[in-house]
């Protein structure tokens, strides 16, 4: 069976190491969502060594950090679920009070419309800044 994370990107990338790769999701709805995604395929955090798993909360925890600056959501939310994607990514989504499912995550139903409110980070900001907290 062929993994979507191993065969494609997974979203716009905006940075990248040897080790993980973070990508900005386009999700209609949903500002500056981003996915870091480890780059070899491996299903658990348990499967890499400590320093990997330290290494890959960094970027996870500096993606959040850049996002709140730029966007200043009323909350972050942090997901690795990997139930149809078996491939460990984390998911960092920032969330707003008048997004279509918050307060429920964003796979429940929606409770209300989509709002375009213009709010949104550039790709090109977000990589940026990406690069300024990790390289």
């Amino acid at each position: 069976m062929m993994c979507e994370l191993c065969s494609r990107t997974g979203g716009e990338l905006l940075w990248q190491d040897q080790r993980c790769r973070v990508v900005h999701v386009a999700e209609p709805g949903y500002p500056g969502f981003c996915r870091v995604i480890w780059e070899t395929h491996v299903k658990e955090m348990t499967d890499l060594s400590e320093d990997d798993r330290l290494h890959l909360m960094e970027v996870v925890f500096a993606v959040e950090s850049v996002i709140r600056e730029q966007l200043e959501p009323d909350k972050m939310n942090l997901a690795s679920l990997g139930n149809l994607v078996p491939h460990l990514h984390w998911h960092v989504i920032p969330r707003f009070a008048d997004d279509p499912h918050y307060p429920q995550p964003i796979w429940a139903a929606p409770t209300r419309a989509r709002v375009d409110d213009g709010r949104q980070a550039s790709t090109a900001s977000l990589a940026a800044a990406l690069a300024a907290a990790l390289d």
